[in-house]
């Protein structure tokens, strides 16, 4: 799905982010709604070269597995008017061209009651991609994690960003995916002597 063909006839599009869209989206929307989708699981399976990692050091970022019994939670964005393009031609660059993700449409579900489901646009990185590093056990992901940094910064900033967003924003939910990898960093840097607490904030100063 090119983004022409998304911007074609449409006055608004809601956006998906489940990983540091949550937090940094960097461009312009009309609102944002918390919630999750169906048939898709998280992981830190997808290499980064460029924005929390190197060519010679690949930091580990999430994209989406299908696993119809789970679901991942993060946040949608509306654009509207200009905005639709504008995000549109900003993600291109930021996940496309420079992450190597794919476009795909999903069905949002807000957390907000009383919400109905809305359609929204996903990226997506598949395991075709050349930079796609794949399942690995929780304590090898977070010790990539702890030594990678990139254009953006720390691939750790990464990882404690998200797991703060899903404490903050979904405190009901277990992501044990996600939860597990940072208590193996957490765990790494004490090891280390990089922190003396596991606070998150503690973590952001040890590792930026």
């Amino acid at each position: 799905m090119k983004p022409q063909d998304i911007i074609r006839e449409k006055s608004s599009l809601w956006i998906f982010g489940y990983g540091s869209l949550v937090w940094k989206p960097d461009f312009a929307y009309r609102r944002s709604k918390v919630g999750h989708i169906k048939g898709y699981k998280r992981r830190f399976w997808h290499g980064d070269d460029f924005y929390r990692g190197d060519k010679e050091k690949p930091g580990r970022v999430v994209t989406l597995v299908e696993d119809e019994d789970a679901c991942t939670w993060g946040v949608a964005y509306e654009v509207t008017g200009s905005q639709v393009e504008e995000s549109l031609r900003y993600l291109n660059v930021r996940e496309v061209e420079g992450g190597g993700y794919v476009t795909a449409m999903v069905e949002f579900i807000p957390r907000e009651k009383g919400q109905g489901a809305l359609s929204a646009l996903v990226y997506i990185a598949a395991s075709d991609n050349p930079i796609y590093l794949g399942p690995a056990p929780d304590r090898e992901i977070a010790a990539q994690i702890a030594i990678c940094r990139g254009s953006t910064g720390h691939n750790a900033e990464y990882l404690v960003r998200l797991a703060d967003f899903m404490r903050l924003c979904c405190p009901e939910v277990q992501d044990e995916h996600l939860f597990a990898i940072e208590a193996a960093l957490l765990d790494i840097l004490r090891d280390c002597g990089g922190i003396k607490s596991p606070e998150p904030k503690s973590v952001l100063l040890a590792a930026v």
